[in-house]
């Protein structure tokens, strides 16, 4: 008949003297409190390890820090564990470096970890507009805590000054990205749950608005203007090239002389510098081409067509365009990322194929199987539009106005 274990009490517990041996009082269930010649008393647990079967025993703390009651959860806690062939003595071992690596970790360096696999997935431009963003908005309050310590009041105590300003696309930007950082650490084990997963429910809906273009009807107004600003030479061309090539600001002020070729008429921009990450060819029409002849003789030495004001070396930044816009009065009525739905509208309205417009706009099928199916680029197609669009412009520009006349 097999034995019977007594469950121990506190009053057996707290009168067991030491001797002149250890020796363990049994509570059941692999529990034991073991007293040594000292007098101090050991919560112990003697199991089986899974698969090999060997004896093994682990210890959850010392009496009374630890009582009786805390002993029994510590020992069912770690029957369940056994139970999914999980060794209760290794598993408390993975918690404690994964809580010492998650104490040393701050936001800041998790997020400087997730941002190196964002940037396979996202342009580099784009990539460094989250980084910039993280560091305007997030890191002043939250980037030295650890990550393990980030809570859901913290941040949104952190965020509540954009809501004031009413910047509340600002905001869902921002509990995106954290959010994204968040998801990172539960998955590579820095966290066990994430706290932040609801937290743009704090905040305000912001209420969703198209991109700042122009009518159809504007656009010779606007070569007009361009025309008659004072901005930089360099700037104009590079929002002329912009109108022509429909690319995206970081996609045209990033432009590289290697990634012309002038036989061919194609400029092909490398997936890294893509919002996709996919290349993307952009038949050039003489336009385009006048337009890099004007830049060549001033920048055909550098590696940049769009050079750096400060630093010929880099590119151009990307809000060049936008702030040259600002400046000529189109604040709050176009952005340089509008002129591609400027020339999507008037394409579209011209009855070119959606097809032949979309892959001119680098717009990836959000239907993946159809993404998958219709990978042409309609090279040929996007030509002839691409000339009639050059042309079009040139017309609104009444022929002699812009830099690219063909």
């Amino acid at each position: 008949m097999a034995r019977i274990t007594t469950p121990l009490t506190n009053t057996q517990i707290k009168n067991a003297k030491p001797r002149a041996k250890e020796y363990n009082l049994a509570d059941g269930n692999g529990l034991a409190l073991r007293v040594k010649t000292n007098g101090s008393r050991l919560w112990i647990f003697n199991y089986f390890k899974p698969y090999t079967k060997k004896r093994s025993n682990i210890s959850f703390g010392k009496f009374p820090n630890l009582t009786l009651a805390d002993a029994r959860d510590h020992a069912s806690r770690a029957r369940s564990l056994l139970a999914r062939n999980i060794d209760p003595r290794e598993h408390s071992e993975e918690e404690r470096v994964r809580a010492s690596l998650a104490e040393k970790s701050t936001f800041r360096l998790v997020a400087l970890e997730w941002l190196k696999v964002k940037r396979s997935k996202v342009s580099n431009d784009h990539a460094d507009d989250i980084w910039r963003s993280l560091e305007k908005y997030t890191f002043s309050l939250i980037g030295d805590t650890s990550i393990s310590k980030v809570t859901a009041p913290m941040v949104i105590a952190a965020l509540k000054p954009l809501e004031e300003k009413g910047t509340l696309e600002t905001i869902k930007r921002q509990c995106q990205r954290i959010n994204e950082v968040m998801t990172y650490a539960l998955n590579t084990g820095l966290i066990e749950h994430n706290p932040l997963a609801g937290i743009k429910e704090a905040f305000m809906v912001p209420t969703k608005k198209n991109m700042l273009t122009l009518h159809p009807s504007e656009l010779p107004d606007l070569m007009q203007d361009l025309y008659r600003s004072s901005m930089r030479f360099e700037t104009r061309c590079l929002i002329e090239l912009q109108l022509h090539t429909m690319v995206r600001p970081g996609e045209a002020s990033g432009m590289l002389w290697s990634e012309i070729d002038m036989d061919a008429k194609l400029w092909t921009i490398p997936a890294d510098r893509m919002k996709k990450k996919r290349s993307h060819k952009i038949p050039l029409t003489p336009q385009t081409i006048n337009l890099l002849e004007v830049m060549r003789r001033r920048t055909g030495h550098r590696q940049h067509v769009f050079c750096g004001y400060i630093d010929p070396r880099s590119s151009m930044n990307s809000q060049t365009a936008n702030m040259a816009l600002k400046r000529m009065g189109y604040e709050g009525r176009l952005v340089s990322h509008g002129l591609r739905s400027l020339a999507s509208t008037i394409l579209n309205e011209a009855q070119f194929p959606a097809d032949v417009v979309e892959a001119s706009l680098a717009h990836v099928d959000k239907n993946r199987t159809r993404q998958d199916y219709n990978k042409a680029e309609y090279l040929e197609l996007r030509r002839e539009m691409m000339c009639w669009w050059s042309d079009h412009i040139q017309q609104a520009a009444q022929g002699n106005l812009n830099i690219a006349k063909a």
